[in-house]
Order: C-alpha cells, then sequence, then structure tokens
C-alpha cells in the first residue's frame, strides 16, 4: 500500500512536496512584498519590518527558494531551455521596472540569479557529478558562508568579518553582476552570483545525496497540498505577475482612500 501512495503522489516524474514547499514560499514572498509595497510605497508605519524579524522573514525566502531551485535541478529534463525562461523572466523584470518604476528598479535580481545558476550547471554537470556528493555539498555550502557578505566588500557572514576585499573589485556591471556591486548600484532585488550560486549548487549536490541513499523513495515526498502543489508548479508566472496585481490592487485601495 505504501509503495503505490508514493507512486500515486509523484505525478509525471514530479514530487509533491517540493511543489507545495516552493508553493508554501511564494505566499510567503508575495505577503512579504506586499507589505513592502506598503510600508516603502505608501508609507505605513511599521517598525518592526525595518527589523531584524523582517529580515530574517525576507531571508528565510530567498534561501528556500535558491536551494530549492538547485535541488530541483537535476529533475528537470531541459535545463538549457528552463534556464533561459528563467533568465529571460529575470530580464524581463528588469526592463519593465526600468521603463515604469526607475525607483523601484530591479537589476539582478533573484530570477536572474537562478536562471544563471541553470545556465552554468549545464557545461558543468559532468564535472559537478564526479564530485563526491556529500564533499561538495559541504565544499558549497562553506564557501557560501564565506562569501556572504562579498557585496559589503568583505569575505564572511553577517557579523562575522574574515578578510576586507580590494575596492579595484568593485567596478562595472558585469563585477556588480558577479557579487561587487559598483559605487551607487541600487536595486530592490539584488542576487548577485556570489554568494548565492553557492547555496543553488549546494541544493544540486543535496539532490544527489538524496538520490544515492534512495531517500526520494519515501512516502514523504508523495505529500501534496493541492493549492501550494499547484502554485508551485507555476511559480514562474505567478512571480512575474504578483508585483502588478499588488500594485493593481493597492492603487485602487489608495484612490479608495483606503490606505
Amino acid at each position: 500500500m505504501k509503495q503505490k501512495s508514493v507512486l500515486k503522489g509523484k505525478l509525471h516524474g514530479r514530487y509533491h512536496l517540493l511543489d507545495t514547499i516552493r508553493g508554501i514560499t511564494l505566499i510567503s514572498m508575495i505577503l512579504y512584498h506586499g507589505v513592502w509595497d506598503l510600508v516603502y510605497m505608501y508609507g505605513v508605519k511599521w517598525n518592526w519590518y525595518r527589523g531584524t524579524g523582517a529580515y530574517i522573514w525576507q531571508q528565510s525566502i530567498c534561501w528556500t527558494f535558491i536551494f530549492l531551485s538547485g535541488f530541483c535541478r537535476p529533475l528537470g529534463k531541459k535545463p538549457l531551455k528552463r534556464g533561459l525562461m528563467v533568465f529571460g523572466g529575470g530580464l524581463l523584470v528588469t526592463i519593465v521596472t526600468l521603463l515604469f518604476m526607475p525607483q523601484n528598479r530591479v537589476v539582478f535580481g533573484v530570477l536572474t540569479l537562478t536562471g544563471s545558476a541553470m545556465l552554468l550547471t549545464v557545461p558543468l554537470e559532468k564535472v559537478l557529478k564526479k564530485i563526491p556528493s556529500q564533499l561538495g555539498f559541504f565544499i558549497s555550502l562553506l564557501c557560501f558562508f564565506i562569501f556572504r557578505n562579498v557585496n559589503s566588500g568583505t569575505l564572511g557572514f553577517e557579523g562575522i568579518v574574515l578578510t576586507q576585499l580590494p575596492k579595484a573589485l568593485y567596478r562595472g556591471l558585469f563585477m556588480t553582476y558577479l557579487g561587487f556591486p559598483e559605487p551607487g548600484f541600487y536595486s530592490t532585488d539584488y542576487f548577485s552570483l556570489l554568494p548565492w550560486v553557492f547555496l543553488f549548487v549546494a541544493g544540486f549536490f543535496l539532490y544527489y545525496i538524496f538520490q544515492e541513499k534512495k531517500w526520494l523513495q519515501k512516502e514523504v515526498f508523495s505529500l501534496n497540498c493541492k493549492p501550494f502543489s499547484f502554485l508551485g508548479r507555476h511559480s514562474l508566472i505567478i512571480y512575474l505577475l504578483h508585483q502588478p496585481v499588488l500594485y493593481s490592487v493597492m492603487t485602487v485601495l489608495d484612490v479608495l482612500s483606503v490606505l
């Protein structure tokens, strides 16, 4: 009976638990962005949102998305096509925000990062597979923690500073894309290759650890909360649409003097 339920829970090669987690995180992200709009665009005063609690909330969203994207990368049958679609989605977000809301522009956002990471793993996949999965997972996480503060000019994690980096690195858009933002650079959603590509690759290696230990065959991966799973399966289009929908709703509420 257990084997039957597992097979039933995996639809067309998908693991429902992964879609469900992605869907829950997507809801969390929409709520976070909705509050961001209220606080920074409509002047709603909520001091908590400017503090540590909201930062942890924001980090929980991006860590989950990026790590889960890496974990799911080996499951895709057309990684090049998927990578181009996600990267293209990020480019579309950049163009639209630069044209219509430059004060809240998104340059090198999370879609650009995940799309880039997907594309990078296409030529590197054979090399990565030669690395023992557990070793690759450990090294990737270690690199992520070491490079976590690279955007701020140092190596280290959060309040831990290992060393200062040369200011000469922080010049030009390409270096900004890599993780060394040039002076004056501004983006409301900035996820550079460093350090985030290492979190993506850690998820990539964790998938193979699960595969080697046959953990993917466990019944837990068949767990399915259909509303969240549906959202998770359509995460890209929902991500692209959620901010325009939020802006439209809040604009109507503002006109009606509700906000």
